[in-house]
């Protein structure tokens, strides 16, 4: 089962490397793009390897770990 938590964000969107790290999911953006470039990142159920991809409110970020996948709902604030 899916560990899932909802982000809120300040603005109108945010982008996928800052999402990562905001939510402490990675320590860097050197390692957020790690994270993204092993194929592990999916934006509203599809394959994402775009660290700079703008999500907005509604979007949901699926990252597969060992420990299984985690989700980050992002929400307005």
């Amino acid at each position: 089962m899916a560990e899932s938590e909802d982000i809120p964000i300040t603005s109108d969107v945010i982008r996928l490397g800052q999402l990562l790290k905001f939510a402490g999911v990675a320590e860097s953006g050197s390692h957020a793009a790690a994270i993204i470039a092993d194929g592990e990142v999916r934006v509203n159920g599809e394959p994402e390897t775009r660290r700079g991809r703008q999500l907005i409110p509604g979007d949901v970020v699926a990252i597969g770990t060992p420990a299984g996948t985690h989700e980050l709902r992002v929400v307005a604030e």
